[in-house]
């Protein structure tokens, strides 16, 4: 058992008893193939959230910043995160964001970038339609509804893979894909709040 896994046990063992966890449309999780799952972004849990409520292993990109806090910086690269510099493109990040979608795994975003202050869905950010258009990858939406309260039910969706064919083939802009995806979240939410 590797460290990702079991830190993935800890804490859902410890974030499930307080959140209630409602976990929606996991069939519609592709079994196998790159996924990129995106996500809105409420609260600074939601990241080990759908990490520990997805049915395969997620990798994140992570701010910078958090690999280099003493202990934290050595532990991040094993719970399956890579560093990102934010406020601006970063080649390496989304070379290293491609592989992992072109090696068949589970890339989790928050396509707003950073937590909602609102609550409300906010914009999205390129990013995730850079990925969506540059690689095979299967994108799921997800939607978590709170809000995060103690003892009170916390939902985490997950959407259908979002067909991707027209877009990819009239070559669509990587904001107007972006623009397509937060739809989709966007409809979760309404859906099931």
């Amino acid at each position: 058992m590797n460290l990702y896994s079991i830190a993935k046990a800890v804490v859902y063992g410890v974030l499930k008893p307080i959140y209630r966890f409602e976990v929606i449309g996991k069939e519609n999780f592709p079994a196998e193939g790159g996924v990129l799952l995106c996500s809105n972004h409420i609260d600074n849990l939601d990241p080990p959230v759908v990490g520990i409520n997805a049915p395969r292993p997620v990798y994140f990109m992570a701010k910078e910043e958090l690999f280099s806090v003493p202990v934290l910086g050595k532990i991040v690269p094993h719970l399956n995160a890579f560093p990102v510099k934010r406020g601006m493109s970063d080649r390496e990040a989304l070379r290293k964001g491609l592989g992992i979608l072109k090696e068949g795994n589970v890339l989790g975003l928050f396509p707003e970038g950073t937590r909602s202050k609102t609550g409300q869905l906010g914009k999205g950010l390129a990013g995730a339609g850079f990925f969506a258009l540059r690689s095979e990858a299967h994108i799921v939406p997800c939607a978590i509804i709170g809000p995060y309260k103690a003892f009170s039910k916390l939902k985490v969706v997950y959407g259908k893979p979002i067909d991707m064919k027209e877009l990819r083939e009239r070559k669509a802009s990587a904001e107007e894909t972006t623009e397509f995806i937060m739809s989709e979240i966007r409809k979760l939410i309404e859906d099931y709040s």
